[in-house]
């Protein structure tokens, strides 16, 4: 018994010496942001019609890539954002989502395929430079 003691106790000591170095006095890793771009909000909701006679009420986010900032538009019509191809893209996000069905959006992975196809749609029609689409609320009725 005494033998294996011998063994025990500094392997516990060196294994507590570790620990407390790690979260003692070891310098704080640097964080890394999980978003690189701005989060930009298209400031009106959407109200699309879906399948079945039914319809959806969302809000639509855009995550910018970095360095893009939305641009100040003078004739911006009431309700809408900063955006300068703004009109473009809800034109886009309306085009996608009417005649879905509910389900399709209501479902997890239904909803995310609907926000990649938004955003190649984006990419491949506008000057807008995203990341990737949100939908930040929605309501199905």
């Amino acid at each position: 018994m005494k033998g294996k003691l011998k063994f025990i106790v500094p392997i516990a000591v060196l294994l507590l010496a570790v620990v407390a170095y790690k979260f003692v006095l070891a310098a704080p890793a640097e964080s890394k942001t999980k978003v690189d771009g701005k989060v930009y909000v298209l400031p009106k909701e959407f109200v699309v019609n879906l399948a079945g006679g039914r319809f959806a009420k969302l809000t639509v986010a855009l995550v910018l890539a970095p360095g893009v900032v939305p641009v100040e538009t003078a004739s911006a019509p009431e309700g809408f954002g900063t955006l300068e191809q703004e009109p473009l893209v809800r034109q886009i996000v309306t085009d996608t989502l009417t005649g879905a069905s509910a389900g399709a959006l209501t479902s997890g992975p239904g909803r995310h395929g609907f926000e990649r196809q938004i955003r190649r749609q984006i990419d491949r029609t506008t000057d807008v430079d995203v990341e990737s689409v949100a939908f930040t609320d929605l309501v199905v009725q």
